[in-house]
């Protein structure tokens, strides 16, 4: 689909994956729908934008789903639909299985995957409406290399990430006779915040940049190559180099070798 002059709503906007996102569509020509917690840094990012007063902030929480829903359908009804929805907000998470409280779980289970889905089921009508009469709508999911291979000190957020693709194969089997688009993203390691931000066994921020985050790709990088596979209409790409862009091949070719390297290293260090 070509972003030129699309209406693009992208959540997890103010920073990292999504703050470049919103930049390198609004250099494409889109006008965007901003939205994460934090207004302020929505406001900002929106002044840096190409064509500014195209761009519209609505404030979300994710963690809120009931909110979420009221707040996109109460848009859609003042602004019409959009043309693409890109799910990027999301939160992380570090720590043992054994150790992780279940609150903890729970929440990165909240915003990952029920968050996103009430973003997208709230837009989703809307969107189909437009595509019966002619018009291309597409579902963006930004979830990650750790949905489709699992490792150590990542049960939470690898649980949540496979939760969502498996969604998001569904919504694709369902609607694409219907001109629906549904791509999902899976990121390997991207150079972003998502370490420092990520929770940790007992609910409390890791603090930290990652080594492998560090050593992973730019978040402009990232940002322009899932632009291009929006144009190029795919359906699901990985992102990044090194291990975390391979291991979902070595692990469907590799199976046992790959369990065997996971249970010896912890690649997220």
């Amino acid at each position: 689909m070509n972003i030129n002059n699309k209406k693009i709503w992208i959540t997890g906007a103010s920073s990292g994956i999504g703050e470049a996102l919103a930049i390198t569509c609004a250099k494409q020509g889109a006008s965007l729908v901003l939205s994460a917690r934090n207004q302020e840094k929505l406001l900002s990012l929106k002044t840096r934008l190409v064509n500014s007063e195209r761009h519209h902030v609505v404030a979300l929480d994710l963690a809120q789903s009931a909110q979420v829903v009221d707040t996109v359908s109460q848009y859609i009804e003042a602004n019409g639909t959009v043309d693409i929805l890109i799910n990027n907000g999301g939160i992380s998470q570090r720590g043992s299985a054994r150790d992780t409280k279940l609150d903890v779980q729970r929440q990165v289970m909240e915003v990952n995957y029920f968050g996103t889905v009430a973003i997208t089921q709230a837009i989703l009508p809307s969107m189909l409406s437009k595509t019966a009469e002619g018009a291309k709508g597409m579902i963006v999911t930004v979830a990650s290399v750790a949905g489709k291979v699992g490792g150590k000190s990542m049960s939470g957020y690898s649980a949540s990430k496979h939760a969502i693709i498996g969604y998001m194969d569904c919504l694709r089997a369902e609607e694409s006779d219907n001109g629906l688009q549904v791509l999902t993203i899976c990121p390997g390691f991207v150079q972003t915040q998502i370490s420092v931000n990520a929770m940790v066994a007992d609910g409390s921020q890791f603090g930290e940049v990652a080594r492998s985050i560090k050593n992973g790709i730019t978040v402009d990088d990232c940002a322009k190559q899932i632009a291009s596979a929006i144009e190029q209409d795919k359906d699901e790409v990985v992102i990044g180099k090194g291990i975390s862009y391979w291991a979902p091949t070595i692990s469907r070719l590799f199976p046992n070798t790959f369990r065997k390297i996971t249970a010896k290293h912890n690649v997220r260090d």
